[in-house]
């Protein structure tokens, strides 16, 4: 059950190499600083960042940068506009020394929010706007999720505008007209008094938008609560959904709350649920029709309908991201009378805790050819010894993956962000054994915030990359954005991996 999972054959880049600088005084820098480090307790890998170090990466080198005014940050989007490549990135709140971050561009205190970014040439990435979310600081503020849908591909849309879907803390959720990025305007605000907001998904075709909430009346942090958005200006409540048990009125133990899903749309007829964050989890597998015409009233029954199949996880592991891979072609199995290719999905668990102070969180890739069988058929992991990652400070461990669906990368390559090991690119074309190909750890920034665990009565602090979320675009680059405030970096592959995608 255990992929592949070795750091790259290809020695790591130096900083100059990521930045594409090649003077001998650069590299010359470089390996003084690195004398530095072994000087004083070992090598680079081996101890906590700081400030002025390279990046390290094999594979994969630094294109661009924005500091998105130091403010954490969760969710990338990158939408094609026009003739422009726009970057929407949602945020956490802020944290006890700053909970509300300064704009530059208004010279004004604002909660974290919704960044704007310009990522045209992603070499010099411009930020356009930030709009502002719920007041409050690390999860119990900001706007976390961000989705974009065209006012032409939605059935009901205005054909001029763009629309951002965002999670507004526990406020609730906004649509937003994005067509001027550096403007934007206020379309309409969802829901109420909800116990708190995350990963959405929206079908941009249909306009269905499955929206993670937690209505006042359910027992849990976070269910689902479906709409009809295909008139953005004009929302249409079509159901809560959850599991038995969750549901008002219900007695008993709470099942794991939701954390977020993706859907198939009409062809694919299916939504893969990911349940518990870091533990106890598991992947459900949903009929889609079912589910949006189906009973609603939210009944024990009634909830049980819709799915297909449900694949626990083990007491240690929850699912973060599920990402639906079907009819992959399986080169080993291409002789087989049957079977040639698999539904394959990667379920991306979450890390929660600095320090390794809990089981490993990971990736797990389960074949669902047989829906109402699915098994997990195998794993992956960035190795611990291979940077002295559990003594770096902060998380370790996976978190996201890439969702994008277009072909440049999609049943070729994922990318996962995995906290203080940066983003790792794998080789998924035999999800049978997933296999690293490439990796990058961005530079620490003096906006870099600490991470904590207590130690002897005290708290022992440490300041380290937190690679949170990572997204790409049909151009190839890859966006990763970063939990301590170290803003977006823009990545592109270099040598063999490049190759694995079927890039020039």
């Amino acid at each position: 059950m255990r992929g592949t999972c070795y750091r790259c054959a290809q020695p790591a880049q130096t900083g100059c190499e990521v930045l594409g600088v090649d003077s001998y005084f650069c590299k010359f820098l470089a390996s003084l600083l690195g004398i530095i480090f072994i000087a004083y307790g070992g090598s680079a890998s081996a101890q906590q960042q700081v400030i002025g170090a390279p990046p390290e990466a094999s594979n994969m080198k630094l294109v661009g940068y924005n500091d998105l005014q130091a403010r954490s940050a969760y969710q990338p989007t990158i939408h094609h506009q026009g003739d422009r490549w726009i970057a929407y990135i949602g945020h956490h709140g802020g944290t006890d020394d700053i909970p509300d971050p300064v704009n530059p561009m208004t010279g004004k205190g604002e909660p974290n929010g919704t960044s704007i970014v310009d990522v045209t040439d992603p070499a010099h990435p411009k930020y356009l706007h930030h709009i502002p979310g719920q007041e409050g600081k690390y999860e119990s503020g900001g706007a976390q999720m961000v989705r974009i849908c065209d006012g032409k591909t939605l059935p009901k849309g205005d054909p001029n505008a763009v629309y951002m879907l965002r999670a507004v803390g526990s406020e609730g959720h906004e649509i937003w007209n994005v067509a001027d990025p550096a403007n934007p305007v206020l379309v309409t605000h969802l829901g109420e008094g909800l116990k708190d907001t995350h990963k959405n998904f929206w079908e941009c075709d249909t306009g269905i938008a499955y929206l993670v909430s937690g209505a006042p009346d359910w027992r849990t942090r976070r269910m689902t609560q479906v709409y009809d958005l295909s008139d953005p200006a004009h929302p249409v409540k079509i159901r809560d959904f959850g599991l038995p048990g969750q549901e008002p009125g219900s007695t008993g133990a709470v099942p794991t709350e939701l954390h977020g899903m993706i859907s198939t749309g009409p062809s694919g007829n299916r939504i893969y649920f990911g349940y518990g964050t870091n533990k106890g989890g598991f992947l459900q597998i949903v009929d889609r029709d079912k589910l949006l015409n189906g009973p609603k009233e939210p009944t024990p029954e009634n909830l049980r309908f819709p799915e297909v199949s449900r694949m626990p996880m083990s007491a240690f592991n929850g699912a973060h991201t599920t990402f639906p891979m079907k009819d992959m072609p399986i080169a080993e199995f291409a002789k087989d009378k049957d079977g040639k290719t698999r539904d394959i999905v990667m379920i991306v668990d979450e890390a929660i805790l600095n320090e390794c102070g809990e089981p490993r969180q990971m990736v797990w890739f389960a074949d669902v050819t047989t829906e109402t069988r699915p098994m997990m058929i195998s794993s992956y992991t960035v190795p611990e010894a291979s940077g002295n990652f559990c003594e770096r400070g902060g998380r370790f461990g996976s978190h996201s993956s890439n969702e994008s669906m277009a072909p440049v990368y999609y049943k070729k390559m994922a990318f996962i962000a995995f906290f203080n090991a940066g983003v790792r690119a794998l080789d998924i074309r035999d999800p049978y054994h997933p296999r690293e190909v490439g990796y990058f750890i961005p530079s620490i920034t003096a906006a870099t915030d600490k991470r904590c665990v207590p130690a002897d009565g005290k708290d022992r602090c440490k300041v380290a990359i937190q690679t949170n979320n990572v997204e790409t675009d049909d151009r190839g680059y890859i966006y990763i954005v970063d939990r301590a405030n170290t803003g977006l970096h823009i990545l592109q592959l270099t040598g063999p991996a490049r190759a694995v995608a079927g890039l020039p």
